[in-house]
C-alpha cells in the first residue's frame, strides 16, 4: 500500500484518486473548491466535476495543499495546464527537505500558456531538484474511467525505470497502461488533440460529414506529429495510444468537452455564449493559441490549429475557415 497525494479535484483528479483507492492506496484528493472536499468526504461524491458517480469509501478529499502531499510517496499533477504552475509550487513546498522525493506524475494535458512550455517541463522549474517525473497520458474519458470500462493509456519518463514506476502505480484489470521515453511526443500530443478535437466539433456543427472529419482527423495528426518532431519526439509517437488513440477518443467521443465546444462554435455560437455556465474552459482553448505559437517559434505550419484560433479568437466564422482551409496551396501529403 503506498500513500498517494491526487493535486486537482476536477473530474480526470477525481476519477484517478477513484481508481487509486479502490486498488486499495491510501489517497488523498486536494481540491481547490471547498464544497468538493465536503461532498467527497461526507457523501463520497464529486458533483460538481464528476456527478452521478459514488466514490471509494477511503478516499479522502483535504483543502490544505500542504497537509494533502506531506508524507506522500506518489504525488498526480492534475490541476489544469494553466494552473499547474503556482499550484505545484506551492505543493513542492511540503516535499521532504532531504531523503526520498515522492514520485510526481504529471496527467494534465495542455501547455502553460504563458511559457509555452509542457507540463513537464514546468514541474522540472518548480519541483526540488532530483524528484522523479512521469506523464500519464491516452484515451481516456474520466467517467470511462471511473466506470471501469477498459482502457489503455502511457507512461512517460526519460528514464524508463521512472517510467515502469508509474506503470505499476496505476496498472489494474481494467486500466492497462503502457510505458515509453518519450515524454516531448507523448505530452504534445495529448495537448495538440484538443486543439483538432475542436475543429472536428466544429465540422459536425456544420453538418458537414465522415468525409471532412475524416480528412480533418488525419491532416491534424500530421500537424501535431510535425511539431512534435521540430520539438525532439519521435514521430512514432503519434501513431500511438497518446498520439492517434486520444485524438480519435476526442474528436470523435461524446463525452468530449473540446468536440463539445466546437459543435456549439459551429452552430453558431460564440465561444462565450458555448462557454457560459460551464464549471471549467476545454484545454483546447488556450491550447490552440499557444500551439501556434509554438508553431511560429519553430517554424511549422499548423493550419488546422490557426483557423481554430482564428474561429476562439477573432470571430472568424466556421464555414469560412472550412474554406481557406480547403483552397490553401496544393501540397504533397507529406511536408514540413
Amino acid at each position: 500500500m503506498s500513500r498517494i497525494a491526487v493535486v486537482g479535484g476536477g473530474a480526470w483528479g477525481t476519477a484517478l484518486a477513484d481508481l487509486l483507492a479502490r486498488k486499495g492506496e491510501t489517497v488523498t484528493l486536494w481540491a481547490r473548491e471547498p464544497e468538493v472536499v465536503e461532498a467527497v468526504n461526507r457523501h463520497h461524491t464529486n458533483p460538481v466535476f464528476l456527478p452521478g458517480a459514488s466514490l471509494e469509501p477511503g478516499l479522502r478529499a483535504e483543502g490544505d495543499l500542504a497537509a494533502a502531499v506531506r508524507g506522500a510517496e506518489v504525488v498526480v499533477s492534475a490541476a489544469p495546464s494553466h494552473a499547474v504552475r503556482p499550484v505545484m509550487a506551492q505543493a513542492a513546498a511540503a516535499f521532504p527537505k532531504g531523503g526520498e522525493r515522492p514520485l510526481v506524475v504529471s496527467v494534465s494535458k495542455g501547455l502553460d500558456p504563458e511559457r509555452l512550455e509542457r507540463p513537464s517541463s514546468v514541474l522540472g522549474d518548480v519541483l526540488p531538484p532530483g524528484t522523479p517525473v512521469a506523464v500519464l497520458s491516452g484515451p481516456s474519458f474520466a467517467q470511462e474511467v471511473y466506470e471501469r470500462q477498459p482502457t489503455a493509456v502511457v507512461a512517460a519518463a526519460a528514464d524508463h525505470g521512472v517510467a515502469q514506476r508509474a506503470q505499476r502505480v496505476f496498472s489494474v484489470a481494467y486500466f492497462r497502461v503502457y510505458s515509453h521515453t518519450d515524454v516531448v511526443g507523448v505530452e504534445l500530443a495529448g495537448a495538440l488533440k484538443n486543439v483538432i478535437a475542436i475543429a472536428a466539433g466544429i465540422l459536425e456543427g456544420l453538418g458537414l460529414g465522415y468525409n471532412t472529419r475524416a480528412a480533418v482527423i488525419t491532416r491534424g495528426l500530421a500537424e501535431i506529429t510535425r511539431l512534435g518532431v521540430a520539438l525532439g519526439a519521435e514521430p512514432m509517437t503519434f501513431a500511438g495510444l497518446a498520439g492517434m488513440g486520444d485524438l480519435i477518443l476526442t474528436a470523435t467521443g461524446a463525452l468530449s468537452r473540446n468536440r463539445s465546444l466546437g459543435v456549439a462554435l459551429g452552430q453558431g455560437q460564440t465561444f462565450a455564449q458555448a462557454q457560459a455556465g460551464k464549471a471549467t474552459v476545454a484545454e483546447g482553448v488556450n491550447t490552440a493559441r499557444t500551439a501556434v505559437a509554438l508553431g511560429e517559434r519553430h517554424g511549422v505550419e499548423l493550419p488546422i490549429a490557426h483557423e481554430v484560433a482564428d474561429v476562439l479568437f477573432r470571430g472568424k466564422a466556421p464555414r469560412q475557415a472550412v474554406t481557406d482551409l480547403m483552397e490553401r496551396d496544393l501540397k504533397a501529403e507529406q511536408w514540413r
